[in-house]
């Protein structure tokens, strides 16, 4: 009797490291579709991840999700071009809450070229009607020569 009462612990305990896994997986795609919107000037898709009392710490200014979606297409407009990516997620999930923090790795191009940045970045997501939606979100510009001289 005990073989299959422990064979249920470790198949649930198995069960629930993938749920786990599938969770922090799904906080990732969530903020990646947030940049793949923002570089796309697709409102609706942004709109589909965020909260609807979402904002955003950028550049030492606090945006909703309509004013930093204008001035990424007017960005946009300028000639400018963003790279995002989610790199070294750090994922943490308790209930229907989970926070992020990460490294952005990714460029900005205009005419004159591009250049290669940083940015340290953080989000809060609540999960609302089962989906994970983005409520605060943080960047912090990492400075390039702080980048270039700890070589990475």
């Amino acid at each position: 009797m005990k073989k299959p009462g422990l064979l249920l612990t470790i198949m649930t305990l198995l069960v629930g490291n993938m749920n786990a896994e599938t969770q922090e997986q799904e906080v990732i795609n969530t903020v990646s579709t947030v940049f793949a919107a923002a570089a796309a000037d697709d409102t609706a898709k942004f709109d589909s991840v965020v909260a609807p009392s979402f904002y955003i710490f950028d550049g030492g200014i606090r945006f909703n999700g309509d004013t930093i979606m204008a001035f990424i297409k007017a960005q946009h407009t300028a000639g400018k071009r963003y790279d995002w990516n989610v790199t070294e997620p750090d994922v943490h999930i308790s209930g229907e809450t989970a926070w992020i923090a990460y490294v952005n790795k990714g460029s900005i191009s205009d005419a004159s070229g591009t250049t290669q940045l940083k940015w340290l970045e953080s989000a809060f997501l609540q999960k609302q009607t089962g989906n994970w939606k983005i409520v605060f979100m943080h960047s912090t510009r990492v400075p390039q020569k702080q980048s270039e001289n700890r070589g990475q």
